[in-house]
């Protein structure tokens, strides 16, 4: 996880983020990478992509655009979408 990831997300914000994704998913804690893609190796669909996004919204309190769910097909790449949306890069 990079530096200004974690400087924003707190740990316990980044260990929610993992429990909702590996509840989502239905998938064993060790089973979920950072880079792991959850189409390709964890066989996610669409209708999965946006449960995660209503449980972080719901789970964190935040407001994620739905185009925002293009980049959310790993953790790494939640926590980015997250991290912009919690009032980070809100012009990236």
């Amino acid at each position: 996880m990079s530096t200004d990831m974690t400087s924003i997300l707190t740990a316990e914000q980044d260990a929610q983020l993992r429990e909702i994704i590996i509840e989502v998913l239905e998938l064993e804690a060790d089973e979920l990478t950072d880079t792991s893609s959850f189409v390709d190796d964890h066989d996610a669909d669409s209708l999965l992509a946006i449960e995660i996004l209503a449980r972080i919204e719901k789970d964190l309190g935040i407001t994620i655009p739905q185009d925002d769910l293009v980049d959310m097909g790993n953790l790494d790449g939640v926590r980015a979408v997250v991290v912009r949306n919690l009032g980070g890069d809100k012009d990236a």
